[in-house]
Formats: C-alpha cells, sequence, structure tokens
C-alpha cells in the first residue's frame, strides 16, 4: 500500500518541481523555449528607450574598472582554469526625470546555442555561476552614485576546451508587475542588446 501512495505521488510532486515552458519566469530565453528573446514574451514600450541616460556596464569586480571596448562591445577575459568575476551593472542615471525601472532582468546567452537540447547556454567551454538573473533596483555602487540600478557579479572560467566567443546581454528594464499568463500586459519594459567577447588567456 505504501509503495503504491508513492507512485502515485511522483507526478505530483514532478509537478510542482520540472518548470513548464510557458511558466517559465526569469527567463525563458533560449533555455526552457526557443525564444530568441525577450520580446518573445515582453513588449518593449517604456520610456527608457534613450542610451544616453540607461546605464549598462560590465565591470572588473576587482577593479571596478568598465570593460566596455571602443566600438561599444564589452571583453571578458580570463585564464584558462582560473576564475574571473565581473559586474554586470543595470539602471538608469541619476539625473533621469522619467520614473526609473523598479525590476531589471538580464540574461548572458550564446545565440547560436538557442534551440539545442542542452539546458547550457552560455558559450562552450565556459563555466558560470549565475549567467541570468531579475533583481529588484536599489543597489549602490560608488562609481555610479546616485544611479538607480543593479548590479550583481558574475563568475566565468574558461576550461580545457574554452575558445574566444562571442556572446549576448540581453537586458529588461521594467516596472509593474506581469499579468500571470499574459506577461504583455499589466507591466511596461525596454530591451536592450550588447555584445560580450569571451577571450581565455593560456
Amino acid at each position: 500500500m505504501r509503495v503504491r501512495w508513492i507512485v502515485l505521488a511522483i507526478p505530483m510532486l514532478l509537478a510542482f518541481v520540472i518548470p513548464r515552458s510557458g511558466d517559465a519566469y526569469p527567463p525563458s530565453v533560449g533555455i526552457l523555449s526557443r525564444a530568441n528573446n525577450c520580446l518573445a514574451c515582453h513588449v518593449n514600450n517604456g520610456p527608457w528607450r534613450d542610451d544616453e541616460k540607461t546605464i549598462i556596464d560590465i565591470l572588473d569586480k576587482m577593479t571596478n574598472r568598465s570593460l566596455r571596448q571602443n566600438d561599444g562591445t564589452f571583453l571578458i577575459e580570463a585564464k584558462r582554469g582560473q576564475p574571473t568575476t565581473v559586474l554586470t551593472v543595470i539602471g538608469r542615471a541619476k539625473d533621469d526625470p522619467a520614473d526609473s525601472p523598479y525590476r531589471n532582468g538580464w540574461i548572458y546567452i550564446d545565440p547560436s546555442r538557442i534551440g539545442t537540447t542542452s539546458l547550457a547556454k552560455f558559450a562552450p567551454g565556459w563555466t558560470v555561476d549565475l549567467h541570468a538573473s531579475c533583481r529588484l533596483v536599489g543597489d549602490k555602487l560608488t562609481s555610479f552614485e546616485g544611479a538607480k540600478l543593479t548590479a550583481l557579479p558574475m563568475t566565468v572560467r574558461p576550461v580545457d576546451d574554452a575558445r574566444e566567443s562571442t556572446i549576448q546581454l540581453q537586458v529588461m528594464l521594467t516596472r509593474g508587475e506581469s499579468v500571470k499568463g499574459n506577461p504583455k500586459a499589466g507591466m511596461i519594459g525596454n530591451y536592450f542588446e550588447r555584445v560580450v567577447r569571451l577571450k581565455v588567456i593560456d
């Protein structure tokens, strides 16, 4: 009798543990669906479209130095086998007249791996501890005094088969609350993409 109840309970437990693609948030981009970017579910109708007051930066965590290059891309360099930690910084400048975003979501993803069966969608040969997140605005950084932003560390490490790769940083600045089953209602947002290059130092 006990065995029978265990067998019956397993499907019920799995229903809570295994997410369905329609309920995946955040983020379903390329991981639990074949969506190429955030706009598969969310709208791009917010007041934060301008780049002038939008903060999207990647900093070296040890030095707080921006990894932005002259062409607007970001370069993360790491010695093979050794971890490197960066800070993903997203938000709006302190003198922005518009209401600030309430929540920022982002994902680092290799577009060429979207649609594959693997759950790993970061660059091949690179381990990563937190390549996607959704965070409430309110973090503080000395180099961005007064800005309304989020800042979260991410550690990457190139292993034996890692090679130089180009990935995307996809960002959503949002305000409001999504309606369950209809994420395009109830929340405003703006979408941005940045190119990130990963370089292995041997």
